[in-house]
């Protein structure tokens, strides 16, 4: 008799709960949400992270406020929401580095992108341009790589820091092509790029927005994307793929993601408003702007996704020894 009644108290407690949750999934989202972008204002995490807000905040009819929280190459941002209550109120707008990178770079990270995050959505995703200075006598990714060989350990790339996708694209093209150049890691894009223009390094793989206008005045030379495909707003740079490294392909994405243990209807919810929000024009025309493009993974799609990435990144970061404390 003592185990039938503690069998129906177990069975009307998992149906209490239930309910609790779709009474909540239903009303959610009832106050504002906070999406926390890892990095300061005015970067491109930031620019994404508030065009999703206002799609959220449009869809949803809750003010979704943006929470610029930098530091650690993003994870201080990212790992506040992993440890943050699963109720679908507080998110993060993370990309390739603050998911799949820095779980392999930081050693002592204090949480697990995979377990202790759910992703949402992927938002969207964007290309490394391989940059070099003018001066450098080489028009196309091919001929680069033959000088690179011609004249081992004196050409000098720029990153915007050791451990970042500018620097570990750069790796994995190195490796797969057995490069050998010289990593000068900076703080940041912009005096990174500051020094390619100067000359005192000679190749850059760097995101769009910075660099487009640089090549298009003449003072840097775009030979390769890193895309699987050639981005729309540069059509005419051919892919590192068709360069001659096949299997070579790198975006940076973004997507949204919420603590581990927010219920699915609340991540269901989320995703189908960042969904809706990635169709409209505006939306798009303001993607194309950061030259990034919008996602067209599903949410299961995406989390398979960010699992193979993680797997592959953490490769890159073994084989380059790049490890920050």
């Amino acid at each position: 008799m003592h185990r039938y009644v503690s069998r129906i108290a177990r069975c009307a407690l998992a149906l209490s709960c239930f309910a609790a949750v779709a009474s909540h999934a239903q009303t959610y989202p009832d106050r504002p949400i906070k999406l926390v972008v890892p990095f300061p204002p005015g970067g491109g995490s930031d620019a994404v992270g508030r065009l999703i807000a206002k799609t959220l905040s449009d869809d949803l009819g809750q003010q979704v406020v943006v929470d610029n929280r930098g530091g650690a190459g993003g994870s201080i941002g990212t790992g506040s929401v992993a440890r943050a209550a699963p109720d679908g109120y507080t998110l993060v707008l993370a990309s390739t580095s603050e998911i799949a990178i820095n779980p392999s770079l930081y050693p002592s990270l204090g949480y697990s992108t995979i377990d202790d995050l759910t992703p949402v959505a992927m938002v969207a995703t964007t290309p490394m341009a391989i940059a070099v200075n003018p001066n450098v006598k080489a028009k196309t990714l091919q001929e680069l790589a033959a000088l690179v060989k011609r004249q081992p350990g004196k050409i000098n790339v720029a990153s915007a820091g050791t451990g970042t996708i500018t620097h570990l694209s750069g790796e994995m093209y190195r490796a797969m092509n057995q490069l050998n150049w010289v990593h000068v890691p900076y703080k940041g894009t912009a005096p990174a790029l500051a020094d390619l223009v100067s000359g005192q390094v000679q190749i850059m793989f760097v995101p769009p927005p910075p660099v487009l206008g640089l090549a298009q005045s003449g003072r840097v030379r775009l030979v390769a994307v890193s895309g699987k495909t050639r981005a729309a707003s540069m059509p005419e740079v051919p892919t590192v793929t068709e360069s001659g490294t096949p299997g070579y392909a790198v975006d940076n994405w973004y997507g949204v993601f919420a603590p581990h243990g927010t219920p699915m209807a609340i991540v269901d919810k989320l995703a189908a408003a960042v969904a809706q929000g990635l169709r409209q024009k505006d939306v798009i025309d303001a993607l194309a702007m950061q030259g990034a493009a919008p996602a067209t993974l599903t949410r299961p799609q995406f989390t398979d996704y960010v699992k193979s990435e993680a797997a592959k990144w953490g490769e890159v970061v073994r084989s380059s020894s790049a490890k920050v404390e």
